[in-house]
């Protein structure tokens, strides 16, 4: 069975990748349209002293593509070619590269946001499927308590609460093992040193990332699989002799993951370029931080680099929520 449907999926991935691929290149050609329109790089010249002028500072600019002088549609085909041929992303109005400001970054982002995705789904889909089975006892009214405790929570709110928890261990404890900003420590040197200080800074955002997004994998998949339980082919799975935890195992809980697998894929774009609040509080330099930089620093070619890679990320989650449904489910099938 599985021989013959890992093909077929295999094309089918080709297929809506190819899609997804035409999308990107014209959403991200259309940012750089909508990004010169509304941006303008010249504003990051006008508060220095000595004042420079209107020349001054588009020759400035010139250097970096973002002469306003020029015609946008010139401008565009310069970027799109480098793009292309280079895969240069550009500069930003005060020439730092954007390939290395986004690579950096990324990583940063990649580095809080995976970790706190896996431990937002294996917490939420756990509790989900172990309150479900057991509903209204008092595990699932405790659980479900908390967490729309929790869901009502601004993430401004629950980050600076676990600021202020980790500031008050760190000095009851009379030790500093709970680092509430920055992405590691100076003068850190070594391999495993620097693994090590990495690790520790990581503990409170991730721990604020989870906290926000476990609630919604539990109250979700508690609803799924409570729906399920009632369905008619879990109903057939007991007629047979399974026991309820057999049926729930082998039948209702693969019918209800379905949904969870979707939006677990599709949650990571909005993540790695969302988590802005967590890291501007905690002062990690991500994806984030980054997008809402550019945007102040009117940086055309930052913005159009970030939207690209979110649109990127967007389609890798919508292929892969595909490949979870066609596994997860058997009644659906690719050609």
């Amino acid at each position: 069975m599985w021989g013959e449907e890992v093909p077929r999926v295999a094309r089918y991935v080709m297929r809506k990748a190819a899609g997804w691929l035409l999308m990107i290149v014209v959403a991200t050609n259309a940012t750089y349209f909508l990004a010169s329109w509304f941006l303008d790089p010249r504003s990051n010249f006008k508060e220095l002293r000595p004042v420079r002028t209107e020349a001054q500072i588009d020759r400035a600019l010139a250097p970096y593509n973002l002469d306003p002088t020029v015609p946008l549609a010139h401008r565009w085909w310069d970027w799109l070619t480098s793009v292309i041929l280079r895969f240069d992303w550009g500069k930003s109005p005060t020439g730092v590269s954007v390939n290395g400001e986004v690579g950096y970054r990324a990583l940063i982002s990649a580095e809080l946001v995976l970790v706190a995705t896996v431990l937002s789904v294996v917490i939420g889909v756990a509790l989900g499927v172990h309150t479900a089975a057991r509903q209204y006892g008092w595990a699932d009214r405790v659980s479900q308590a908390v967490s729309i405790v929790v869901f009502n929570v601004p993430t401004s709110v629950a980050a600076l609460a676990v600021v202020f928890g980790a500031i008050w261990l760190n000095q009851h404890a009379g030790l500093h093992f709970l680092y509430v900003a920055g992405e590691d420590s100076p003068g850190v040197e070594g391999l495993l040193p620097t693994i090590g200080d990495r690790l520790l800074h990581l503990i409170l955002p991730t721990l604020t990332l989870t906290l926000m997004g476990y609630v919604g994998y539990h109250l979700t998949q508690r609803s799924l699989l409570l729906d399920t339980l009632h369905a008619d082919f879990v109903r057939t799975a007991r007629a047979t002799g399974l026991t309820r935890t057999q049926a729930i195992r082998r039948h209702a809980l693969r019918a209800a993951l379905i949904p969870t697998a979707a939006s677990v894929a599709f949650s990571v774009p909005a993540v790695f370029t969302g988590a802005v609040i967590t890291e501007t509080i905690f002062g990690w330099n991500g994806m984030g931080r980054y997008f809402i930089q550019t945007i102040g620093k009117n940086d055309v070619h930052g913005v159009v680099a970030t939207a690209a890679f979110a649109a990127a990320l967007t389609a890798i989650g919508a292929i892969l929520a595909d490949i979870a449904t066609v596994f997860l489910d058997p009644r659906v099938r690719v050609s």
